[in-house]
């Protein structure tokens, strides 16, 4: 019998994807389901249960004796609760202690998903052999993890590295957050596209105004889309320059949606990174685009399970367990 199983959930505002992921990072099994975001919180949670349940429909299912979790956040890891800015129905919602429930008793190991992400980024992806990195997720929102003396840094509830809600703009937009001029409202995917339009962008034939539309115009040229591209590579520059100055990474990884606009994306930001990391310690930190894919949600709430039992390794998987509603 294997004893290097996990079972994964990556819970977001789009989709539900849960898999059994083995001691190299391999997803062996995996379901998916999408989010029923602007449902009540049961009715999110009966999409969780039926990831669940077809993962339980496995024969590896009782060879998995733990279940990480990469949600949404906030989350709050010190009491189970989960309360995702982009799913309403869930504010302070009870996750761990549902999905222990559901699978008849998993322990649950829960992180906000840019520590999942980072957790995989770490791994095995770009950020594998630094020590102290900052990892981030742009693209419905703003997310991010950290590293730090070698090791995943999550926090008493599982959300250092939200990086996504510090302000960069004193007196910038309201946040659906509380607060004011965050990086998420100037350089998530909606919010590129949003300022895009509202400056006098105008989709093709193909009526497209998502975030990779404004980012194929701006490829192309189009000076009030590179103008966007540009404001959202500032904001997360001021961003990650602030976050290297506080704690001393040496790199930060970009994964996400917007993200794939490649150079668009990344060019503004390196030159923005030259005018706000300036001391001299932050001088050589180094950016570089994510290399875990879709799958960084799955692979790193799995990896924050074998972090977060690296000193206390789980219990014996039972014989067999259920995974119903």
């Amino acid at each position: 019998m294997r004893t290097d199983l996990v079972a994964a959930l990556d819970i977001g505002g789009t989709k539900i994807a849960g898999a059994l992921v083995d001691g190299g990072g391999r997803i062996l099994v995996r379901a998916q389901r999408p989010t029923p975001a602007q449902e009540d919180g049961d009715t999110v949670m009966a999409a969780v249960a039926e990831v669940l349940k077809e993962l339980a429909g496995s024969p590896l299912w009782h060879e998995a004796g733990v279940i990480g979790i990469g949600s949404a956040g906030p989350v709050d890891a010190s009491t189970g609760t989960v309360s995702p800015v982009n799913v309403p129905g869930w504010r302070e919602y009870p996750l761990v202690d549902r999905v222990r429930k559901a699978t008849g008793g998993l322990q649950v190991v829960l992180v906000g998903d840019g520590v999942a992400i980072t957790a995989a980024e770490h791994w095995q992806g770009a950020a594998r052999g630094h020590d102290n990195a900052l990892c981030m997720v742009v693209s419905t929102g703003v997310g991010g993890g950290l590293v730090l003396g070698g090791k995943l840094w999550p926090g008493p509830t599982g959300n250092s590295g939200h990086i996504g809600h510090i302000s960069v703009d004193l007196d910038g937009d309201p946040c659906p957050c509380g607060s004011r001029g965050c990086v998420e409202r100037i350089a998530s995917g909606p919010n590129i596209a949003r300022r895009a339009a509202a400056n006098g962008w105008r989709p093709g034939p193909d009526s497209d105004t998502s975030a990779a539309a404004v980012a194929r115009a701006a490829a192309a040229g189009d000076p009030v889309a590179l103008a966007s591209f540009e404001r959202a590579g500032q904001a997360l520059a001021a961003g990650i320059a602030a976050t290297a100055t506080l704690v001393e990474v040496d790199i930060a990884v970009i994964g996400g949606g917007v993200a794939r606009a490649g150079e668009v994306l990344f060019e503004p930001l390196r030159r923005g990174l030259r005018d706000y990391a300036t001391l001299s310690f932050v001088q050589r930190l180094t950016v570089a685009p994510a290399l875990m894919g879709t799958d960084a949600g799955l692979v790193g709430a799995a990896a924050a399970v074998r972090h977060a039992l690296r000193d206390a390794p789980p219990r014996p998987p039972a014989a067999a367990r259920s995974a119903g509603a």
